[in-house]
């Protein structure tokens, strides 16, 4: 597998730019994704039953499978608006493209934020005038400016054969992803069409972005799209499948570790499970219990947490006498007993900033793998004011 590049850099033909329109105080709230040349691209979107504005506008978009741009907003989410936001959403796409010379329905509108405050879509349109004067060749310029609650910008890149691909996220808390991820966007200048890469894209979302979990809550505004110029011509696809899968993953972790108020990234692996769905089911159970994230989170080596939420998956296939436990490498459950261990050792693992959970239940061959955070005072701090601030 190639490696990461050590700064995260564009492939060819694609740029981006970012800036403050007035939607925050002072940090940037406003960023444009564009490609030279159109795209082929696909994207997924959140499940959730009240999808933002931009949602509905970006399933109508993708349809064509052509893109030329993306523009985001951060603070305001344009979600609960109604036909207005919807109409917001339409001219925002329609004021990109007018700045970059394209179409309205080549542009990919995103907007992330606060839920049911409608979109100050006069500060977007005048704000994005000029902004095609700025694009340059660093993601994390555009990740600057899709930021919500994150601490810090999030770009990948690596090589793939004579293509690159990059990948540029955004995301913090309200994190349970049910098709992608907060705001991902992933750029190549592979040559793929569109038809491909929707398979490749939801193949790669499966095994990362869909098992990551902060809250347990699904974003209203959730969208994760793929973008493919050609400019470097056709590439291996078994080996871009798994250079997109091991981005994927990469950014997932990447995003776990910086949920709101976290201090560990938490994986949790589930194998010899019956089926594959059985083993996310049994993954997400214990990524997601309140009591396993505060045991990580004040090393406490309460391991009958991982057996509750094993257990408490009450459709899933669990024989008790072959279930095994292990915490960073130290095996602290056999045939469904607490074994004896060293507590002064259990908590310096718990401690560790990365803790990996391994439940083996062995009634089966399936495996998958969990990724999250543990639970702290701070996002209860961040989420208790998250409107007002």
């Amino acid at each position: 597998m190639p490696a990461f590049h050590d700064r995260p850099r564009f492939p060819r033909g694609f740029r981006c730019a970012s800036r403050n329109v007035g939607l925050k105080p002072d940090a940037k709230d406003l960023t444009l994704f564009v490609s030279e040349v159109e795209a082929a691209a696909a994207a997924v979107f959140t499940r959730n039953h009240f999808p933002g504005a931009p949602i509905i506008l970006g399933r109508e978009t993708l349809k064509a499978g052509r893109l030329k741009a993306i523009i985001a907003n951060s603070k305001v989410s344009n979600v609960a608006t109604g036909s207005a936001g919807v109409e917001h959403a339409r001219r925002m796409a329609a004021a990109a493209a007018k700045e970059l010379g394209t179409a309205a329905d080549r542009v990919l509108v995103s907007s992330t934020g606060v839920i049911g405050v409608p979109l100050p879509i006069e500060k977007i349109e005048r704000g994005v005038v000029g902004m095609s004067r700025d694009l340059q060749d660093d993601p994390l310029v555009g990740a600057e400016g899709i930021m919500t609650t994150d601490t810090h910008p999030k770009a990948y890149s690596m090589s793939v054969g004579d293509a690159t691909i990059t990948w540029v996220a955004k995301g913090s808390g309200m994190i349970e992803p049910n098709m992608a991820t907060m705001l991902a966007y992933i750029f190549t200048d592979a040559a793929l069409e569109a038809a491909t890469l929707d398979e490749m894209l939801r193949q790669a979302v499966a095994r990362s972005f869909n098992m990551l979990s902060v809250d347990t809550d699904t974003s209203t505004s959730d969208t994760c799209a793929i973008l493919a110029n050609g400019l470097a011509g056709p590439v291996d696809e078994t080996a871009f499948r798994e250079a997109l899968l091991a981005g994927c993953v990469r950014m997932t972790e990447t995003l776990g570790r910086d949920g709101e108020g976290a201090e560990h990234l938490l994986r949790v692996t589930v194998r010899g499970a019956l089926t594959d769905h059985e083993a996310r089911r049994i993954a997400k159970s214990v990524l997601n219990s309140p009591l396993v994230k505060t045991m990580v989170h004040g090393a406490d080596p309460n391991v009958g947490r991982l057996l509750m939420a094993v257990g408490k998956c009450f459709e899933c296939t669990i024989t008790p006498a072959r279930t095994d436990a292990w915490i960073n490498g130290f095996q602290v459950v056999r045939g469904g007993e607490r074994l004896a261990f060293d507590d002064a050792v259990m908590r310096k693992a718990l401690g560790a900033e990365v803790v990996d959970l391994e439940i083996a239940l062995g009634v089966g061959e399936a495996r998958a793998v969990a990724y999250g955070c543990d639970l702290t005072k701070g996002y209860v701090e961040e989420n208790a004011s998250y409107y007002s601030s």
